[in-house]
């Protein structure tokens, strides 16, 4: 009989919670192991605290971890806030819950306990449904903490410089003033076209900053009337206006030791700018209905489509403003002014959309995207390499699983904005150029608003802005 390929056999059962019970009176232990073991813990014994101590010391050699310490604390030779103080030094996630006998149960000891970090304080003699329950609660945490951990770590791996694709040498110079900017506190000003990447690079920036270990806050500016962006921003205090109930903390109290992230910053109004510049320039901001201001900490990262330094000249922008965000600008290009970057950043969104490890894009597929001109630029690729991959089971992207944009070159070209264009037809205004464009993204996606506001770059509300408007100007 053959053996059976180790990739058919079944994963093995995770194993059993291993719990540490510790103390100096044996009958004690005992009955606490007994009653673990019950619920399907592997139960490991300490006959004192010096014992357990040693246990603790040992899992800095690599000696396999504990997921819970039920510790006894009068004990003669090391008390259990010695053994806690060792858990928190060489395993500070292990959970450790001190017990005590009825008649030494002490108000100020229990509050040293759980100061000094114990997870629970409990005194015998404990009902068993009891110590069960608050077992189960530390591993829980455990398991809360763990997860957490794993979680920051795929942010960071997720958002590291070493993840914004690209060989080109425009690309080059935007890792190299990334890499340098992230470790200053200098304000940063992305620019760059809807869909180029601009918030991924703001995140790469903060995680390779010392505040990396802070929030990272993001705002769209251009997604909120000004009323509603004012109040998310800065805050406002109880009774501020109607529907006020309590006291809200803006977006950069929120974001107090890390980064906040302000998207589409050229969309604000004169008055949020004029706020915006007091809180980057004195650290201070006035929460709404406050007669008080807020003192922050907080770099900020803006990021815009549109010039605004001709914004300035217009009187659209304050200059004053322009020049606190504007210390450190990195300009990301477009997808079209990196062609080279193109097949692989396919081959990323390939293996970070595909099911399937031999997943890829066919040389026919390959020249299909070579040929468009990716007016919504990286997140637009990205959605075509996930739609390909949704219809293609077999995980090889070929002609057939592309949109028509990309099929037919009339229509791909038509599916670009060409400035010279609009000027040979007279001169349409700027929100006719948008309309025409976004009805052509919204009947390539058959109507469905997310879809077309997703490749434009844009949040529903302001493609029915979009819509709307411009209708006057043709």
């Amino acid at each position: 009989m053959t053996e059976p390929n180790s990739a058919d056999r079944p994963p093995a059962p995770p194993a059993p919670p291993r719990v540490l019970v510790v103390d100096d009176d044996r009958a004690s232990r005992q009955l606490m192991a007994k009653i673990l073991r019950q619920d399907g813990y592997e139960i490991e014994e300490a006959a004192d605290g010096t014992e357990a101590i040693a246990r603790a010391r040992a899992l800095a050699d690599g000696k396999p971890g504990l997921d819970v310490v039920v510790s006894d604390i009068r004990m003669v030779e090391a008390d259990g806030l010695e053994v806690l103080k060792a858990f928190r030094a060489h395993s500070p996630d292990t959970p450790v819950i001190l017990v005590t006998a009825f008649g030494n149960v002490n108000v100020d000891d229990a509050m040293d306990a759980i100061r000094q970090g114990a997870f629970d304080y409990l005194s015998k003699p404990y009902q068993v449904d009891a110590i069960k329950l608050v077992v189960g609660r530390a591993l829980q945490q455990k398991r809360l903490a763990e997860e957490n951990r794993t979680l920051r770590r795929e942010v960071r791996e997720k958002y590291k410089l070493e993840n914004i694709v690209g060989r080109s040498e425009a690309m080059l110079q935007v890792y190299k003033t990334a890499a340098r900017v992230a470790a200053t506190g200098a304000t940063v000003l992305i620019q760059g076209e809807s869909g180029s990447g601009k918030e991924l690079l703001a995140r790469a920036i903060h995680q390779r900053s010392p505040r990396a270990a802070g929030p990272f806050v993001a705002v769209d500016c251009g997604a909120l009337a000004e009323g509603v962006l004012e109040s998310e921003l800065f805050g406002h205090v109880r009774g501020a206006f109607t529907g006020a109930q309590e006291r809200h903390r803006g977006l950069f109290e929120q974001a107090e030791g890390g980064t906040l992230f302000l998207d589409e910053i050229g969309n604000v109004s004169q008055k949020i700018q004029a706020q915006l510049l007091r809180a980057l320039q004195e650290g201070e901001l006035r929460p709404v209905g406050a007669s008080e201001p807020v003192h922050v900490d907080v770099r900020s990262v803006a990021a815009t489509n549109v010039d605004l330094a001709q914004a300035v000249k217009a009187g659209h922008f304050r200059e004053d403003l322009y020049y606190r965000l504007n210390v450190v600008t990195i300009r990301l290009p477009p997808l079209r002014e990196r062609p080279e970057d193109l097949p692989l950043l396919a081959e990323h969104f390939v293996r970070k959309h595909a099911k399937r490890e031999d997943a890829r894009v066919s040389e026919a597929a390959q020249k299909l995207l070579a040929s468009y001109r990716w007016p919504g630029n990286v997140r637009e690729l990205e959605n075509v390499v996930a739609r390909a991959l949704a219809l293609n089971p077999s995980g090889v992207i070929v002609p057939e699983d592309l949109p028509d944009t990309l099929r037919d070159p009339e229509r791909a070209a038509a599916a670009e904005p060409n400035p010279l264009g609009a000027l040979a037809e007279g001169r349409p205004t700027l929100s006719v150029v948008e309309r025409r464009y976004a009805d052509l993204v919204l009947r390539e996606t058959s109507g469905n608003k997310s879809r077309a506001a997703e490749i434009l770059g844009i949040d529903r509300k302001t493609l029915s802005r979009i819509l709307e408007s411009g209708g006057g100007g043709e």
